[in-house]
């Protein structure tokens, strides 16, 4: 199953001249070598999320709408769901592991996270969605981690390759949409 993305499309013809390697990646980068295509365009929703573009992520959730309740409504609760918890656990994880300090690594984060193991796609579609929004805030633990567990979860190496291609696509957008 194929996901149309009219509107993203639209969003996507405003980006300037200049900006025209970003418009052809991001046709390519959502054709999906390694994922599905709602895995593809739920790493680009919780990225642009991540990314604080809401044009953007109107524009994909638009076109996510459209392919139907059954693969929307859960692929945009995780995408929103991804993209707060990697807000939050990028900054308290990133700040851990900067420090190097055994005492903080001891403690205990004491944050809710209950909703990476109950997500309302897959664990893998979620995880790929952590991977993206983690490659975007650079934080090293978190990337290691969801990269980890994607392993284990018997995601390619290439899945993975393909969703941070994805999220720095949709950062690069981002960027280049008319304010």
């Amino acid at each position: 199953m194929s996901i149309a993305t009219p509107s993203l499309d639209a969003l996507r013809d405003t980006l300037p001249d200049e900006l025209k390697d970003i418009r052809l990646n991001l046709s390519s980068v959502l054709a999906g070598e390694n994922l599905q295509p709602e895995q593809a365009i739920g790493v680009a929703l919780a990225a642009a999320t991540f990314v604080r573009c809401p044009p953007l992520a109107l524009a994909i959730e638009t076109d996510l709408r459209a392919a139907g309740d059954a693969v929307a409504v859960p692929a945009i609760s995780d995408a929103i769901a991804a993209a707060g918890l990697m807000a939050m656990n990028t900054v308290y994880y990133r700040f851990r592991h900067m420090l190097g300090k055994e005492s903080y690594e001891a403690r205990s984060p004491r944050l809710r996270m209950s909703r990476m193991a109950q997500p309302a796609t897959s664990k893998a579609v979620f995880e790929l969605m952590s991977l993206g929004c983690a490659a975007l805030a650079g934080c090293e633990l978190c990337i290691k981690n969801h990269e980890a567990s994607l392993i284990h979860l018997g995601v390619s190496e290439e899945a993975c390759h393909d969703a941070v291609r994805i999220a720095a696509v949709i950062n690069a957008v981002a960027c280049g949409l008319p304010a």
